[in-house]
């Protein structure tokens, strides 16, 4: 059983994903931001990269560019990642892991496809979110938390399935430590069965639909579509379609401060912005092979 909730947030919209190219170009699904919405607090982009089936030596990934003032969180839920930046982190990250990364006062950062998938080829798909830090943990010193998939705890019960990456549901608590409340969850709801889910009553909340059909009490939404949920209510509630969905929602306490962003850089102000620029043309983020500051 899950936790009944005493009144479910109502849908505010639901918003399409476009598609469009990144990195070294490869194809995503982007929800937002979009001319559709900008941002939702302390949300700044959510993209699905994939699923692709890719030939061997054809896998294109994030060759090296700069972050501030934000993290980037990588979820692979098929193949493989490389991670480097200029603070001498390195990683691997497969199905299941995921890569919260805390670019702070700024790296430079290279997201690649692992040398099995550029060798041998494969499929390939995983979601990249950007959250925005505080003003107060701009410019704090940069971070991985690689999470791997076998510290993620899943609740398993009649009906559903519930990865916990961030945050407290279900009885479990995600391995993420974020600066604000952060709460995401990968979920599977089986066709004509619900999942009630708790979410706070101060935080942003949304849903983004990566296989199947869901009902969200009376709003439906399919693959590629985002689910914004309005204010009011203590949680969501999800009925799986008619081929049961997979989805992930997130929900996020606001910063409610002013947001100046530019490509790889999201800080408060314009200055901000020019000095982020300054920055990384002159070095001062370093690069990658070299620890340097």
């Amino acid at each position: 059983m899950t936790e009944t909730l005493t009144a479910v947030r109502p849908v505010a919209a639901v918003v399409d994903a476009v598609e469009t190219l990144e990195g070294g170009g490869f194809l995503v699904h982007r929800p937002f931001p979009t001319a559709a919405l900008d941002l939702l607090d302390p949300f700044l982009l959510l993209d699905e990269m994939g699923p692709a089936d890719v030939a061997p030596g054809e896998a294109v990934g994030a060759p090296d560019h700069p972050h501030r003032g934000f993290e980037t969180v990588t979820y692979m839920l098929e193949g493989e990642f490389e991670h480097r930046d200029s603070a001498g982190h390195h990683g691997v990250i497969h199905a299941g892991d995921v890569q919260w990364m805390t670019a702070g006062s700024g790296v430079v950062h290279s997201e690649m496809p692992g040398a099995q998938l550029q060798r041998e080829g494969g499929r390939t798909h995983g979601l990249q979110l950007w959250v925005n830090l505080p003003r107060a943990d701009k410019m704090t010193v940069p971070r991985y938390q690689d999470l791997r998939a076998v510290d993620i705890p899943t609740v398993e019960r009649d009906g559903f399935s519930a990865k916990v990456i961030a945050g407290d549901a279900l009885g479990v608590s995600g391995p993420a430590s974020t600066h604000v409340p952060i709460l995401y969850v990968h979920v599977r709801v089986d066709a004509g069965a619900v999942l009630e889910l708790p979410i706070a009553h101060d935080a942003n909340a949304f849903a983004y639909v990566l296989e199947g059909s869901g009902d969200f009490d009376g709003t439906a939404a399919g693959r590629a579509q985002m689910v914004v949920l309005g204010a009011g209510g203590d949680g969501v509630r999800i009925a799986g379609g008619p081929d049961g969905v997979e989805l992930v929602v997130l929900a996020g306490r606001p910063l409610h401060e002013p947001v100046a962003r530019y490509g790889p850089f999201v800080m408060n102000t314009k200055a901000e912005l020019i000095e982020a620029f300054e920055d990384y043309q002159a070095g001062r983020m370093g690069e990658i092979g070299s620890t340097g500051r």
